[in-house]
């Protein structure tokens, strides 16, 4: 038993017994950038790309609901249709000031500290995830390694020189995708988060990833594209290539691009490596002993990719059929096209109003695309690892209480009449939301102990990033049918154990998501800037 299971059950149970260091207290003022910086480099603006109004949610889900490595799409990436995925997900879209309840509400008037809308959420809008583009012969500018400056929306240029071969060797064989000389490569540097959530931190910014991931699977779905993530590599060669120290940031994805023109490259004769570097705006960075503990046990055996069959035995336990069932309404079709879905996501933040309840085939859209987000594909294969609950307080037609969701029949399981307001508000720990007036809450969990028994301590990157995917997904299916939507980690995990009845099952519920009709006519500030 790895190290990982160790860390799974802190998280479980930080909502009794407080993570080390339990006294922490983040030092706000010296706070690390919300992107890397590399000065003195050479940067490549990137190219508006149009998005089609009948490149719809829809179709990104359909693509989603493959379950096996085959490519959803046949088309193929160019430099259009990068910049439009890298734009829409990571990349900033408008300055956002509304009256809400989070804590940084203060801050947010001052332009230093303003709150940027990007597609993607992130736990506490860090955004730690960096984006690499290690580009061969095929593309349409000189190979090399270029860093993706979400705040610039342009490619800055690390290394010049094919490299696309070390990218293709670090992968080995059986990795997901096409053959391609280009690649997006996805590091996740741990100060950008941990500043803040100390050890917490892995859980938190695991999660980042998938709701990334997810993001440029819905996007390119939509257009016929594949996104295909590998989470099996040889991490440390990617690392040096890279120019990182893996101990300070992860190499956690490589998503191969089908791209007009590519071929599978040679590997190259000698290592090479970026050398530009960082540069950290914190005087001080701090480490943290669980987080690198994590990073270390978690990147070990990254190059043994599992056979996706070896997850069976922790897929998803089916939905039990004896419970009462309440039925649900069709799934509406979501014929919102992607990117306009994307950038109206926002998180409610204290704004769900109980009095207007949200119709049942609202909830019916949510549950139906969490399901179809559920699977990361590549090289995790098409197992659902996760089932979803639901916390049914103020939805029309549906009586107050804790069902399951049966994806295959499309309808809500009771497993405790009554209504959960007190239960889940009593259980939540921070101010930001008063979870009695969402209009339901939902539950992810995912049997983490038989996926870490499964594939070892790196499986715990593909729990989280399945959360986060399923995350991404319902903020964006929320955001289709005109509802609000929240995300948090911040609640007492054992006391949603106990009131599911999941004891004995294996079952984490790892995070709660919120949905509801928000106060009509809030005071809002919203600046678009692509």
């Amino acid at each position: 038993m790895g190290y990982a299971h160790e860390y799974a059950a802190a998280i479980l149970q930080r909502g009794r017994v407080p993570m080390d260091p339990a006294d922490f207290v983040p030092n706000w003022s010296d706070g690390p950038r919300k992107a890397k910086f590399y000065p003195g480099v050479d940067s490549l603006p990137l190219p508006d790309c149009d998005y089609p109004a009948d490149a719809a949610l829809d179709r990104g889900l359909a693509g989603l609901a493959q379950e096996t490595q085959e490519s959803c799409g046949d088309g193929e990436f160019d430099l259009a249709l990068l910049a439009g995925m890298l734009r829409d997900s990571y990349g900033l879209t408008g300055r956002r000031l509304g009256i809400q309840t989070n804590t940084d509400l203060g801050a947010l008037p001052h332009y230093p500290l303003a709150n940027w809308s990007r597609g993607s959420a992130s736990g506490g809008g860090l955004y730690p995830v960096s984006v690499y583009w290690v580009s061969g012969p095929s593309g349409p500018v000189p190979p090399g390694v270029h860093y993706y400056s979400t705040r610039h929306h342009a490619m800055q240029r690390l290394l010049t020189g094919d490299v696309s071969g070390e990218v293709r060797a670090a992968l080995g064989d059986g990795a997901p995708g096409p053959d391609t000389d280009q690649y997006l490569v996805l590091g996740i540097k741990y100060w950008q988060n941990a500043f803040k959530y100390n050890n917490f931190s892995f859980h938190a910014v695991s999660m980042d990833l998938g709701a990334c991931v997810q993001t440029w699977r819905m996007w390119a779905g939509a257009r016929g594209l594949s996104v295909q993530p590998a989470l099996w590599f040889d991490e440390e060669r990617l690392g040096r290539l890279l120019g990182v120290d893996t101990a300070e940031e992860g190499v956690f994805a490589v998503v191969p691009l089908d791209w007009a023109g590519a071929a599978a490259p040679a590997p190259l004769a000698a290592p090479v490596s970026v050398r530009h570097r960082d540069r950290e705006r914190s005087r001080t960075v701090l480490t943290f002993d669980a987080l690198r503990r994590m990073q270390a046990v978690t990147a070990a055996r990254a190059t043994d990719r599992p056979d996706p069959a070896v997850l069976a035995p922790a897929a998803a336990h089916p939905a039990d059929p004896a419970r009462p069932e309440a039925a649900l309404p069709p799934a509406p079709p979501l014929g919102t096209d992607v990117r306009t879905a994307l950038r109206a996501r926002r998180s409610s933040f204290g704004r769900f109003d109980a009095r207007r309840p949200i119709g049942a085939g609202q909830l019916a859209a949510c549950l139906a695309a969490s399901v179809a987000g559920s699977r990361l594909g590549g090289d995790t294969g098409g197992q659902r690892l996760a089932k979803l609950y639901a916390f049914v307080g103020h939805v029309e037609g549906i009586e107050p209480g804790a069902y399951e969701y049966d994806p295959d029949a499309h309808v809500l399981r009771l497993v405790k009449a009554g209504r959960p307001g007190e239960f889940l508000q009593k259980n939540y720990f921070l101010s930001n939301y008063n979870l009695e007036q969402a209009g339901a809450v939902l539950v992810p969990t995912v049997r983490t102990e038989a996926v870490l028994d499964a594939v070892g301590d790196r499986g715990y990157r593909l729990v989280n990033a399945t959360v986060g995917a399923i995350a991404q997904t319902v903020y964006t299916a929320a955001s289709a049918v005109g509802i609000g939507c929240g995300v948090a980690l911040g609640f007492d995990n054992i006391s949603y154990i106990e009131e599911l009845s999941l004891a004995g099952t294996g079952e984490a519920p790892l995070l709660i998501m919120m949905i509801g009709n928000e106060r009509p006519a809030p005071a809002d500030f919203r600046y678009e800037i692509a």
